[in-house]
């Protein structure tokens, strides 16, 4: 077993107790009313004025997608801004969906569009339609100086790994959004074991994604009994008036939601409180690695490693694996390197890419409440170890 695992157990007995209790009473196990209690409750913990509650994170952004498709006339062909260090299936809708992708190299303090490559992007594409942005390993990306440099495009947000991260003024990211995607994969702040959240602010994009999610079904609309008078040849109950998929969640899922989303606000503070001490660790390394800054912004997902060169990401790894400390790549590294994505390229007025670095010298561990004073004093002599290794060999 791993010391220093990526994630560790977070569904508490308290929240199995819940979950027993709730299986052994319930006579509704599909998406119903503990789903809408959950729908809302997150509302209130975000500040969103809707949330849909979805089987994914990644059918959250595919549905997201797809309905601000239709509902604002986008077209296939309309290009759309992505950042070239994501999860696939960030990406992946945006192609499924036939839109272009634009790919943007991203800065080194929080993994968000590099702002040069955006001002040289904007020149070259000003008639990007779209900025899916994602706030990367608990970073709060810059969506204000985006929209400065688009005006007119739609800003859509993936906070899939990043809940509770703010804006500079506060503000929880996701809540002022025109739409924006929440995971509760298991290794993420809170879990559903599997599962997704849609926050926005917009009733009709919302009502759009209500139908879409299940099937197209019009029984699913505010505008229900409108949709039954406009179409009295069709009995009502199984009336489609847009395309849909079944991206539902079920109520097993929303008890465990409710029952986690208690306890994500103090998750959110230990996670902050622990990466504050892992920069503080770091600036003691400053020849060994990038230095990323504390944002009060963030809500910590991990800790990364962003090596100064390819013999010292190498030394880290082998430490790491010498003293079982899991570890993966930062998300994709660079995208634009993954088979799916043979032929997209890098829309850059230079070959030099912080992305190649995050690729080839990057890795992260995991953050989570239960990393603890003795875990980060631990990291710290395994970093002087690595150091005085790689001294040796010199």
């Amino acid at each position: 077993m791993s010391k220093w695992p990526l994630m560790k157990e977070t569904i508490t007995f308290g929240d199995r107790l819940k979950l027993a209790k709730f299986v052994l009473t319930t006579k509704q196990f599909t998406n119903g009313p503990k789903v809408r209690q959950f729908e809302s409750e997150w509302n209130e913990w975000l500040g969103s004025k809707h949330s849909l509650f979805v089987s994914s994170g990644s059918t959250a952004n595919y549905l997201l997608l797809s309905a601000v498709k239709e509902l604002y006339g986008l077209k296939s062909g309309d290009k759309v801004l992505v950042p070239s260090c994501t999860w696939m299936t960030n990406v992946a809708p945006v192609i499924q969906l036939g839109f272009e992708p634009i790919f943007c190299d991203i800065n080194l303090y929080n993994f968000s569009f590099d702002l040069d490559n955006l001002e040289y992007i904007a020149e070259k594409h000003p008639d990007i339609k779209l900025i899916f942005v994602t706030h990367l390993l608990g970073f709060s990306a810059e969506n204000e100086k985006y929209q400065k440099l688009f005006p007119e495009a739609l800003i859509l947000d993936d906070v899939c790994e990043s809940h509770g991260c703010t804006s500079e003024n506060g503000v929880k990211r996701g809540a002022n959004s025109l739409g924006a995607t929440f995971s509760f994969y298991f290794g993420h702040h809170m879990t559903t074991v599997e599962g997704g959240m849609i926050s926005t602010n917009n009733s009709k994009l919302y009502d759009l994604m209500k139908l879409k999610r299940s099937h197209g079904l019009a029984r699913e609309s505010v505008n229900f009994e409108n949709y039954a008078k406009e179409n009295p040849e069709i009995q009502k109950s199984f009336l489609f008036v847009t395309d849909g998929y079944n991206f539902r969640n079920h109520e097993m899922c929303a008890v465990l939601g409710l029952s986690q989303l208690k306890r994500l606000s103090g998750m959110v503070n230990v996670r902050n409180k622990n990466y504050y001490s892992y920069t503080q660790l770091l600036e003691n390394f400053p020849h060994l690695f990038e230095q990323v800054p504390y944002l009060q912004t963030s809500s910590n997902f991990c800790f990364p490693f962003i090596c100064k060169s390819k013999k010292i990401y190498n030394s880290l790894i082998s430490t790491f694996n010498k003293f079982g400390i899991e570890y993966r790549p930062v998300v994709s590294g660079n995208l634009l390197k993954q088979p799916f994505l043979k032929g997209h390229v890098l829309t850059s007025k230079t070959k030099d890419s912080n992305i190649d670095k995050v690729h080839d010298f990057g890795v992260y561990i995991g953050n989570n409440h239960f990393v603890t004073k003795n875990d980060i004093n631990f990291l710290h002599e395994l970093i002087i170890e690595l150091e005085k290794n790689l001294n040796d060999f010199e």
